[in-house]
């Protein structure tokens, strides 16, 4: 089967976890410093822009990083610093007042721009899982984002009107080349989607899925685009993504149904519909499969969460498995 207009499963994976880069802070430092950062709730961007400085993170040996380097953190701690043997300073301290604009040390030898990038609380690990806990891609990776980088410094810089809102788009822009240069060297050695999409017999395959998740896909048929064997292709697929082709479909769908549900109002049997299910029971039987419990069920409980504050994002795990695990 010939799969038209294949669409871009990092774009969907993005769209999907609403994901959005807000630029935060400079950050310079001199001298002997050292700056302990505590685990990014989320995703933390970090771009050097002058200088060099020393990465320590639990488990692995200091990185060297340099002008030009990027920098993403998820769910580690982490210290900057001129030397690893300079005792830290605790970020919440070098932070402490909202400024945007840091200093530590003496002088200016090392500056950075750091953002973050906020995703969908419940979504979001399909990103953060696919990633290792710290990702540095140099300036030989980095191509179009040194460019970017000195439109970033203008606009920080500028005062002009929308400048913050500048900023943003151009991190958002920095962070997608990032994750371009770290898929284009993934290897399996870190299972999940990305990885997938760095496989050049995988890629189509998995392309074919985001574009079409509706169709009734069978191994067979994604083994054809793969140019594989059905059974070397199922374990090709398993190793690389970590779950089984069907798996990972039908945990698309439903990441995909459940996103609808949080952030609309559209009847049941017009997601189900548009998903590939032929009857509402299908669907239904699906997701709460996935998830636990029922479609109808899983949107009352998530708006009487978002109401009172607090999302509990446990019940999502069932279905982020299939894509990332």
């Amino acid at each position: 089967m010939i799969v038209q207009n294949i669409q871009d499963p990092l774009s969907d994976v993005l769209s999907a976890i609403d994901a959005r880069a807000l630029f935060s802070v400079r950050f310079a430092a001199g001298g002997s410093w050292s700056v302990a950062f505590p685990p990014p709730g989320y995703l933390k961007f970090n771009a050097i822009r002058e200088g060099g400085a020393w990465l320590v993170s639990e488990g692995e040996a200091p990185l060297r990083i340099e002008s030009g380097d990027c920098l993403v953190v998820s769910g580690k701690a982490f210290t900057l610093c001129s030397d690893p043997n300079v005792k830290a300073v605790a970020a919440a301290e070098v932070f402490a007042g909202g400024n945007l604009d840091v200093s530590v040390g003496d002088g200016r030898d090392f500056v950075l721009l750091g953002g973050s990038v906020n995703l969908d609380t419940v979504d979001g690990s399909l990103l953060t899982d696919a990633l290792p806990p710290v990702v540095v891609v140099d300036r030989e990776e980095a191509g179009p984002i040194g460019w970017l980088l000195e439109h970033l410094d203008l606009e920080w810089n500028s005062a002009a009107p929308g400048a913050r809102i500048a900023c943003n788009d151009l991190l958002r822009l920095v962070f997608i080349h990032v994750l371009r240069a770290y898929m284009a060297r993934q290897t399996s050695q870190h299972p999940g989607w990305i990885a997938g999409l760095a496989d050049a017999r995988l890629a189509p395959a998995l392309r074919a899925i985001h574009a079409d998740p509706s169709h009734r896909w069978t191994v067979e048929a994604l083994a054809s685009l793969a140019g594989q064997s059905r059974s070397g292709f199922a374990e090709k697929f398993r190793t690389t993504v970590g779950a089984s082709p069907i798996d990972y479909l039908v945990g698309w769908r439903m990441r995909l149904a459940a996103a609808r549900l949080r952030r609309g109002n559209e009847p049941l049997p017009r997601i189900a519909q548009s998903l590939g299910y032929a009857s509402d029971s299908a669907f239904a039987a699906s997701f709460r499969r996935a998830l636990g419990q029922s479609p109808a069920r899983y949107r009352s409980l998530y708006r009487d969460a978002m109401h009172s504050g607090t999302v509990n994002i446990s019940a999502s795990h069932h279905c982020l498995r299939p894509l990332s695990n």
